[in-house]
């Protein structure tokens, strides 16, 4: 392949990564604006999306996008101007054309049928739809000025010319112009020159009239309806002409700036013949115009200030692009990074050591500087992969719309906490188990709107999903208000399956706990959606393999909230080192609450179980030298280390705690992949391996075996 068409290649990528990104707005835009159709702000947001795809599609030889989409837009067009109203109609075809335009994307292999209608029919079903436009709106008619601009969308920053001259009898109804003036300045960027050309001489001047009057060149995003707002209770006492004289489209667009002789004629202070006979003179304009009497030495200065703040606010609005524009990098680089970011933190670990053993005091500060920039690097690559959880959030919600409507069900989903960051790695792993989760809420939990309603709820179902940070870790809630889980029927179930006897007692939190076994389903029947008992087991799996841990709760009639507990990163964390015997290992710092003594007197005090007493409490410890089947004598005091796992306290007794240590995260190799227990192994600073403990999998192991959380 030659260079160009490597370059070619390159940004063909580079176009879909960024159109994925804008169909991601678009398809959120479109289902915010289903609550709100009355939004201009939303319409807008819809247009770019589309018209970014659209523009940069030709560029990069995406004609077909291009053509495809450039139909769409001239609806929306329409829609941002008024004459089409934003209907379910609308937003379902535009849907399937965003779903349409992604397939086109993702360049469907030749001989697999698209998914979805085809692009004709879609274009079609548009034009079909525009084609009632006179039904909507009166009969499309050229637009005024004023009419107009009102299409301009609400958050876009618009530049005005605004004219106010107040009658002059203005003061006499207690007005000051000057009040307004300042309301006009609250709405955004904004320059005023006064005009004064209609003064009369001293001798005629009333002191109670008002003979000033004022243009203004106002920026702005909050559109022009707020501007007509300023001057709604005097209408009838004063002139107020406004025009749009630059948009946030033109920015990027237009590199020079209107010239003087062009403002003043857009104004009307001049005409365009005098205009020409005076440019034949080589001086300049202003002084030209002012000289001739043709324009008065303020309309001249009211020109300049308009064209002076244009460059300005595109000026500023360049600036701004510039201080926001961020890099793309491939995440294979980032990867790269903080696996070399995890070498330097193993490298300096040993650099440590080493300098203790020395004793030296330059080797020992140069050990404590390598120490402070590793952390700082480590910091910031590892702040690089971190991503907004609400990227994975916005997905849902289109979901959630699609799935409701086949089932015939009112649903609402809500989010909070969005910003909340995460680890690349594990929002792109979490993807597929909030699917299953979420579509469990939609069909097992959610109920029909009748029955609801008999129920005395509201129709609408609600499902609410957040996340907040707790200490190293992220805890992901989707909560929802349906009918709950039938513990009765989990438990009838389990019995038919043979996982428990007819006489086992159980508590509420291990009964649910049979749904993520494999092939467990209450459904009586199964549909496309569910009921083969193959979702709840991949759920736990992913979370299992994430290091993260799961729990329901439930109440029978109110609705059912599953919490997910994940680490905030997959490739570096805080640790707590311990050996047993010559063996060390290391738990995640965040899920360890304290280390206490276990002397041979506890030993003898617990009767033989495995409980300590803490501070009046009973805590249940697991004794990791015989899970690991490790040989040799316990030491006659050892530790316990105190971890919270879904809201309980659970030990784990070590012989020795040696301390917080960095830890970087290596995977086994497959001989030892499937090894129980051990999700992982780090390099310490003499070279030896430490072993990271998989302390939900252990103490789910124990809790089978020797039911000592019972």
């Amino acid at each position: 392949m030659t260079e160009t068409g490597t370059e070619a290649n390159t940004y063909r990528e580079i176009y879909k990564e960024e159109a994925n990104e804008q169909l991601l707005e678009l398809e959120t835009a479109l289902l915010e604006l289903e609550e709100t159709p009355d939004d201009v702000e939303l319409i807008g947001r819809a247009f770019r999306a589309m018209h970014t795809i659209k523009g940069s599609g030709a560029m990069f030889g995406f004609d077909d996008i291009a053509g495809f989409t450039h139909e769409i837009e001239t609806v929306y067009d329409k829609v941002r101007e008024g004459n089409i109203p934003v209907t379910k109609e609308l937003i379902n075809l535009t849907l399937k054309a965003k779903d349409r335009i992604k397939s086109m994307l993702d360049e469907t292999p030749p001989g697999e049928a698209p998914v979805g209608l085809t692009s004709a029919e879609i274009v079609a079903a548009f034009k079909k739809l525009a084609s009632g436009e006179e039904v909507f709106t009166s009969p499309a008619t050229t637009p005024s000025p004023e009419r107009a601009s009102s299409s301009y969308t609400a958050g876009e920053n618009i530049t005005y010319r605004i004219r106010f001259k107040p009658s002059p009898d203005i003061f006499l109804t207690g007005t000051n112009p000057l009040l307004l003036l300042d309301e006009i300045r609250s709405l955004g960027e904004c320059r005023i020159a006064a005009q004064v050309d209609d003064i009369p001489p001293l001798t005629d001047m009333n002191p109670e009239y008002c003979y000033v009057y004022w243009d203004i060149v106002l920026t702005t995003g909050q559109g022009i309806n707020a501007i007509k707002d300023v001057f709604i209770f005097i209408e009838d006492l004063c002139e107020v002409t406004i025009h749009i004289i630059d948009s946030e489209d033109g920015f990027t667009v237009e590199e020079d700036y209107k010239k003087i002789g062009e403002i003043l004629v857009e104004k009307g202070d001049i005409k365009k013949e005098d205009l020409q006979k005076v440019l034949t003179e080589k001086k300049y304009l202003g002084e030209i115009l002012v000289n001739s009497g043709l324009v008065a030495p303020d309309k001249v200065e009211s020109a300049l200030v308009e064209q002076e703040h244009i460059r300005k606010v595109r000026d500023k609005s360049k600036a701004k692009e510039e201080t926001q524009s961020s890099v793309k990098v491939p995440a294979e680089r980032l990867d790269m990074l903080v696996n070399l970011v995890g070498e330097l933190v193993t490298l300096q670990s040993r650099l440590t050591q080493t300098a203790s053993l020395f004793n030296k005091a330059e080797l020992s500060a140069l050990a404590e500087e390598v120490e402070r920039l590793t952390g700082e690097l480590r910091d910031n690559a590892l702040n690089m992969r971190m991503l907004p959880i609400g990227t994975t959030f916005g997905r849902f919600k289109r979901l959630v719309r699609d799935l409701s409507g086949e089932l015939g069900k009112e649903i609402e989903m809500t989010t909070e906490g969005a910003e909340t960051e995460i680890d690349k790695t594990v929002i792109e792993k979490l993807n597929d188990p909030l699917v299953h989760l979420i579509r469990n809420c939609i069909d097992h939990g959610i109920e029909l709107p009748d029955i609801r309603e008999s129920a005395n709820k509201p129709r609408m179902g609600i499902i609410h999903l957040s996340a907040v940070h707790s200490g190293g870790n992220v805890i992901v809630r989707i909560q929802d208000d349906g009918k709950g889980l039938d513990k009765e029927a989990i438990l009838a179930k389990a019995i038919e399956k043979g996982l428990i006897t007819h006489n086992a007692e159980l508590n509420e939190k291990e009964i649910f706990g049979f749904i993520f076994h494999p092939g467990f389903s209450t459904a009586k029947e199964v549909t496309s959606v569910s009921g083969r008992g193959v979702g709840m087991d991949v759920v736990r799996k992913a979370i299992d393999a994430l290091r993260g841990s799961i729990d329901i709760t439930s109440v029978r009639g109110k609705g059912t909230t599953v919490t997910v507990t994940l680490p905030l990163t997959l490739a570096i964390v805080e640790g707590l080192l311990f050996a047993i015997g010559k063996e060390h290992f290391v738990i995640p710092l965040s899920i360890v609450e304290e280390c206490v003594e276990l002397t041979r007197e506890d030993v003898r005090k617990a009767h033989g179980k495995n409980v300590a007493y803490i501070r009046g409490e009973m805590v249940p410890y697991i004794r990791l030298r015989k899970e690991f089947n490790i040989p040799g004598q316990e030491p006659p005091i050892e530790q316990i280390v105190v971890t919270g796992r879904n809201g309980e306290r659970i030990g784990f007794v070590v012989d020795n705690v040696i301390g917080e240590h960095q830890t970087v995260i290596k995977n086994l190799g497959k001989f030892y992949r499937n090894v129980e227990g051990i999700s992982g192994a780090t390099i310490l600073g003499d070279g030896t391996v430490a072993l990271l403990v998989d302390v939900p999998k252990i103490a789910k192991n124990v809790e089978l075996a020797e039911a000592i959380f019972g």
